[in-house]
């Protein structure tokens, strides 16, 4: 029998006894401890009551046993539902009620709100903690070899909600096809090899830190330095002995705030990829001026895996996410129509690939607006392409602010303020407005050093942009609110300042 991503990802490694995870009490799993470890989880599981297609919810720390555990639904044909440990019982409760799971597995400290929200159905419950829990010990008495349910490549493998920041949040169905060629590309593309040494610090409840991170270490044989979470002193002593890092623009903010963070440091690494928010221009250029390290800029969706990337070899453009990855189609439309348009032109970013998901769960209606019959998902995100098909992002569809009529970019207006002096960041929103429909509305980081000067700033900005573009109002914030990927939520902002 086959199972077409438990057979990519983790039965080559069954005797392999090069070290996998090395966590931060010094412990490290070899390959082999791994796929044994994911056997006995997966006795668990059935011992639970799982069958192949049931979901099993994950609300649990980050752990080697979590991972174990992705791997465990692989093997039982089970399909696995991570959700962000910072959600509220509220929000657990919708996804629980929506995903109707067998299994929900749960930091030992939840278990109650857990049993609360499932107390008038059978779903199991069993914890993950750093101090074991019902799951790992479990499956310490259990057989280290499991015989692997069947599942072919349009079987669901994954189902990721989306943060729903607007209206209800949305289950995409990820198949072992989805999850699996998507893995393949970045890994040929990448060069992800066994002699690579991946530092993780991401979380493992997001595409980002498990389907790109993990699927690509374990496609590859990659060792991992398993972090809990980003730690500033344990990435700076982890560099000189790693070769990979991915991480989301903050990670890379933090470092260049560390004087500590040099070019001898880094002599090692081999590839430093960002995602998951856009990263900005002068973080690229101060990155690579301290370390010659030019950072890899990619671009993917909760519904289609990674869609483009800088490339490996070759220019990577501060301000652009590259090339569509092999296998994958991407064209720009007119919002209105769906039309292609032609390079140059801002519009509608749409994808086409073995990566795009399989629609959203108990959504066939949602599913028919997003998803073509020509396969193209339209994404949300408008985007410009160049004649050569390096795409660049705008923004997010719902963040574009009409004005008077006016079609206006944010980014095109926060492009403008980062490079004033005494900015380091900002987001530019639009807020209702009676006359014009939306007002322009611009929340400004100040950089520490400085004091920053509004009227010096509004000097600066307003000459270079057209006078219907120019913010009405700016807002000196500590911080952009952000979610736990590092996105700003323009939402919050404007939710904060619509009044």
């Amino acid at each position: 029998m086959t199972n077409h991503l438990y057979d990519a990802l983790i039965a080559p490694h069954a005797d392999n006894q090069a070290i996998f995870l090395e966590c931060d009490d010094g412990t490290a799993l070899t390959f082999k401890d791994f796929v044994a470890r994911a056997a006995q989880i997966a006795h668990v599981l059935t011992q639970a009551g799982v069958a192949p297609g049931d979901r099993v919810v994950v609300q649990a720390p980050k752990l080697p046993d979590t991972i174990a555990l992705y791997a465990a639904c692989l093997q039982t044909g089970a399909v696995y539902l991570p959700l962000n440990t910072a959600y509220t019982q509220a929000e657990v409760s919708y996804f629980i009620g929506d995903a109707e799971p067998v299994l929900v597995v749960c930091d030992a400290k939840d278990e109650a709100k857990i049993g609360e929200i499932t107390k008038d159905t059978e779903t199991v419950i069993l914890t993950l903690s750093a101090d074991r829990g019902s799951l790992s010990e479990a499956a310490d008495s259990k057989p280290t070899a499991f015989q692997t349910v069947s599942r072919g490549e349009d079987d669901l493998a994954g189902l990721l909600y989306t943060s729903g920041t607007t209206g209800r949040s949305k289950g995409a169905m990820l198949s072992h096809k989805n999850l699996g060629s998507n893995a393949r590309v970045l890994t040929d593309l990448w060069q992800i090899t066994s002699d690579d040494r991946l530092i993780h610090a991401l979380p493992i409840f997001h595409t980002h830190g498990l389907f790109v991170a993990m699927n690509t270490a374990l496609l590859s044989g990659a060792r991992v330095r398993f972090m809990t979470s980003f730690d500033i002193d344990t990435i700076l002593e982890e560099l000189p002995r790693s070769t990979l890092l991915m991480g989301v623009p903050t990670f890379y903010t933090r470092l260049l705030g560390d004087s500590r963070f040099t070019a001898e440091i880094t002599h090692k690494m081999r590839l430093f990829i960002s995602g998951s928010a856009p990263l900005l221009a002068e973080t690229h250029i101060a990155f690579e001026a301290r370390t010659g390290h030019r950072v890899l800029e990619r671009y993917g969706m909760t519904e289609t895996n990674m869609i483009t990337s800088n490339p490996y070899y070759g220019e990577r453009i501060a301000g652009t996410v590259g090339y569509a990855l092999p296998g994958t189609d991407v064209q720009v439309t007119n919002p209105d129509t769906g039309t292609p348009l032609p390079s140059g032109e801002v519009g509608m970013i749409e994808v086409r690939g073995d990566n795009v998901f399989q629609g959203y769960w108990n959504m066939p209606e949602k599913t028919a607006e997003e998803l073509r019959p020509t396969g193209f998902f339209i994404t949300g995100d408008l985007g410009v392409l160049t004649q050569d098909g390096r795409l660049s992002i705008v923004g997010r569809a719902k963040d574009l602010i009409i004005s008077g009529g006016y079609n206006i970019y944010p980014k095109e207006i926060e492009d403008v303020i980062n490079d004033a002096d005494g900015v380091t960041e900002s987001a530019v929103f639009g807020v209702p407005h009676p006359d014009f429909g939306e007002s322009v509305l611009a929340a400004v980081v100040a950089d520490k050093a400085t004091a920053l000067d509004i009227d010096a700033l509004k000097a600066t900005v307003e000459p270079q942009l057209a006078r219907f573009k120019h913010p009405r109002r700016y807002i000196v914030m500590d911080e952009l609110p952000r979610n736990t990927m590092g996105k700003v939520q323009k939402n919050v902002l404007r939710d904060a300042y619509s009044g």
